[in-house]
């Protein structure tokens, strides 16, 4: 349980912290300011400030569960320079967090195919490449099918079964953790690209709806829809959380 635990944490924090540094970049590179770059759950209190570059604060939270970016200074919630941004920025900066994850998950692939599989460097590449894809059109496959109501939910895991998954993959060694890693990654970053409230393809469809429209929507409704897509979200992670639960005791 122990060792579930710590890989759990360990595992989710780099992926989500790659997934945030992605964000990181692409504001940086677009000009927009980013105040604050957190290892930690987002509504747990600031413990730590690490050191500060330009305008960003680099610091630890309370629970060192994941991380996040915030484009709000002294924790307003409007990140108007974001929205100010052009839409081709704004675009660049959501998705580049998913674009991240999956080349993490890529370049994780190659040394673990060498060493694992002793392939040669060219091969593994290759076959890195192959997983890439499979897991991404298997992954589309799986959303499609669950929404359109012909799949299940049994795919899902929340944080408990995906920490049962990683203490497995932690107790047949560093490579299958390794492999597990991007594979946490790669989903991650292809999930976070649904057109669902809250998360970064929620807010693309609603920059795609200003793009349509030739006019920003109100800051207060992007609030209201990330507040209610949070709200959906810690619900269907408590369902997905029990059935996890469920399951493993039985």
């Amino acid at each position: 349980m122990i060792i579930s635990i710590i890989a759990f944490i360990a595992v989710f924090s780099v992926v989500v912290l790659v997934h945030e540094f992605g964000h990181f970049i692409a504001a940086r590179r677009a000009g927009v300011k980013v105040y604050e770059f957190s290892i930690g759950f987002p509504f747990s209190p600031k413990i730590f400030t690490f050191f500060k570059h330009k305008e960003t604060e680099f610091t630890l939270r309370l629970l060192p569960l994941g991380g996040f970016v915030s484009f709000s200074k002294n924790g307003d919630e409007d990140a108007k320079e974001l929205f100010e941004a052009s839409y081709l920025n704004r675009a660049f900066i959501m998705s580049a967090g998913s674009l991240f994850n999956i080349t993490f998950a890529f370049l994780v692939f190659v040394p673990v195919f060498v060493l694992g599989k002793h392939l040669p460097f060219l091969d593994a590449i290759a076959l890195s490449a192959q997983t890439i894809w499979a897991v991404l059109s298997g992954t589309i496959v799986f959303v499609v099918n669950m929404f359109s109501g012909s799949g299940s939910m049994e795919g899902l895991s929340g944080p408990v079964g995906i920490a049962s998954m990683a203490g497995q993959a932690a107790s047949k060694g560093i490579l299958n953790l390794a492999y597990f890693t991007g594979i946490l990654s790669m989903s991650l970053g292809i999930m976070n690209l649904i057109p669902f409230p809250a998360l970064d393809g929620g807010q693309l469809f609603m920059l795609l709806i200003e793009a349509v429209r030739k006019k920003p929507l109100d800051l207060k409704l992007y609030q209201m829809v990330n507040i209610f897509g949070i709200a959906l979200f810690v619900i269907l992670t408590i369902v997905i959380t029990y059935r996890d639960i469920v399951r493993l005791v039985a």
